[in-house]
């Protein structure tokens, strides 16, 4: 027996001298190091251990490595310390922890990234920190806590989803706070919930505490014995009741003494001192909104939801605005112009009013290059493409498409037009009044011979299998007619009037008239010394007569 007593004891003290920190003190599988004045968790703690005691320390700050290698760790009592904040997973490897004691710090604001992987907890103090308010989920991973200790803090505020995730807690303390109202959305997630704490508060008794007062008396009613009902409203309520705060006829007095008809509010009323402003840019703009209503609204300012679509109704930040009835704009620009939105909200309703801003371009101000300093710029009638629908945007691209190709297309026909007039014009100029600019899918047109530039217009078909039937449809710019002559006639004249036709020589035959009577053996002879015939005289004067004083074509056939 003595033996195994000095074995217990030798092991212990191996225990305390080679894994225990410095200054601390190991039994078994807990550790304690409280009250030393240490700055920070203690470094060498052995692995095995489940219960630490660091309380009444002056530790600032929780390090992700600090419990790393700590995976036994159940209890964890860092109470009245000097915490303030605790990085994000510095307990995520402690799944087993089942009590965390984090009451008497300074820690002012909590999320849920600091309760990370803590499934298994089932006790949480938080009493006695700066805690405010409690944003959405931030216990949502905490399904099996069963109480959990806010009291003491300066709590004004709880977000609806603030307790969501807490489906097994039985007790939740918020008494001495700061609170005035609580939503009924805080508490409808606590579906195990026994023991609700709320004293010592300065309670608003109006529309808002109702479903509190309705709740009370609903449980009393399932428990109708008196002393089962007294015992609720004392886990309810601990010893002492919840006392309204205001308003001032119903101050100090019992919520649960206060008739149902008094729990009421008045809706808000919104008023402006001037529903629209215009200023010059780079001017300042400051508008009261003006709210009346019990609970006293709360005010914002915003952009009007005019394009519900767009998400215009982002709040003005706070640096222009003071959250108070006041928009405050300093230095606005054009692009600040637009519908706001007054809104005033309480637990009666909510009322808004909008303001339309105006802002144009100072005189004088400079928009151009240099040299138009002294130019007024026109009014910016600019619109946001971007606040659009996508179906929309995709219209208005195709129309400008649309007008961008027409344009261009009726620039190309102005440029071609403008091209023929010019070349007509030029042609003009060298005597050619009547002919039409040679397309590219035209037949060649040979050069006239010299005894036919006088002509307005000289064109030769001789290449072609164009029938008289054809040829004889044609007419020239200016309406005269066209004369199919043969050239292989002995008797070709070309008469430019009968008082000339004596004194003008007969016209030489073409090239390919030419090259024909040479092939018939027939050689080109000199017709002008030549007397006519009494009978071709007379046919050359009938002729003659027929024909027009201009010939304004030569086609051979």
């Amino acid at each position: 027996m003595d033996l195994v007593a000095a074995l217990v004891i030798l092991s212990v003290h191996v225990f305390g001298c080679w894994g225990c920190p410095a200054r601390c003190r190991c039994y078994s599988t807990t550790v304690e190091c409280g009250s030393l004045g240490l700055t920070r968790v203690p470094a060498d703690i052995p692995s095995s251990t489940q219960t630490i005691f660091l309380q009444d320390n002056n530790i600032g700050h929780v390090r992700r490595l600090d419990f790393f290698s700590l995976p036994k760790l159940q209890n964890l009592y860092i109470q009245n310390n000097s915490l303030v904040t605790i990085e994000a997973g510095a307990l995520s490897s402690q799944h087993f922890l089942v009590e965390l004691a984090l009451n008497g710090n300074r820690l002012r604001q909590l999320n849920s990234s600091i309760f990370e992987g803590l499934e298994h907890l089932r006790v949480l103090y938080l009493a006695g920190n700066h805690i405010t308010q409690l944003a959405d989920y931030t216990f949502y991973g905490l399904q099996r806590l069963h109480e959990l200790h806010l009291q003491e803090n300066r709590l004004q505020f709880l977000e609806e989803q603030a307790l969501a995730g807490l489906s097994s807690l039985a007790l939740l303390d918020l008494s001495n706070n700061h609170l005035r109202t609580l939503s009924q959305a805080v508490i409808r997630p606590l579906r195990s919930l026994q023991v609700l704490r709320l004293t010592d508060n300065p309670w608003r008794c109006d529309c808002a505490l109702f479903w509190l007062r309705r709740w009370i008396d609903e449980q009393s009613h399932r428990n109708r014995n008196r002393r089962r009902r007294r015992q609720l409203l004392l886990l309810l309520l601990g010893k002492k009741q919840i006392v309204c705060g205001e308003p001032p006829r119903l101050a100090r007095q019992s919520l649960l003494d206060v008739p149902r008809n008094s729990l009421v509010c008045i809706p808000p009323a919104v008023r402006l001192e001037r529903a629209e402003l215009a200023v010059p840019a780079g001017g300042d703009v400051r508008v009261t909104c003006l709210a009346s209503g019990y609970p006293r609204p709360v005010v914002t300012w915003r952009l009007a939801p005019a394009v519900r679509a767009s998400a215009l109704s982002s709040s003005v930040s706070s640096s222009s605005g003071t959250g108070s009835g006041v928009l405050f704009l300093s230095n606005v620009s054009v692009t600040q112009a637009g519908a706001y939105e007054c809104e005033a909200a309480n637990a009666g309703g909510r009322a808004a009013r909008a303001f339309l801003l105006r802002v144009h371009r100072r005189p004088g101000a400079s928009s151009g290059p240099p040299g138009q300093a002294g130019l007024e710029a026109p009014p910016d009638f600019s619109l946001d493409f971007g606040a659009l629908s996508g179906a929309t945007q995709t219209g208005i691209a195709i129309g400008i498409s649309l007008l961008a190709l027409i344009a261009l297309l009726l620039m190309a026909v102005i440029w071609r037009q403008q091209q023929q007039r010019r070349w007509r014009r030029r042609e003009r100029g060298r005597g050619g009044q009547g002919r039409e600019r040679p397309g590219p899918g035209d037949k060649a047109q040979h050069q006239a011979p010299q005894h036919y530039q006088n002509f307005p217009s000289y064109h030769d078909y001789s290449d072609g299998p164009n029938t008289f039937a054809q040829l004889e449809e044609l007419r020239d710019a200016t309406g005269r007619e066209m004369f199919v002559i043969d050239r292989q006639r002995r008797d070709f004249f070309t008469y430019k009037d009968s008082a000339r036709a004596q004194a003008q020589p007969r016209p030489r035959p073409g090239p390919q008239a030419a090259q024909a009577q040479e092939a018939a053996g027939h050689p080109e002879q000199p017709e002008l010394s030549d007397p006519l015939g009494e009978e071709q005289q007379q046919q050359q004067q009938q002729r003659g007569v027929a024909f027009k004083q201009d010939v304004a074509y030569e086609i051979h056939c």
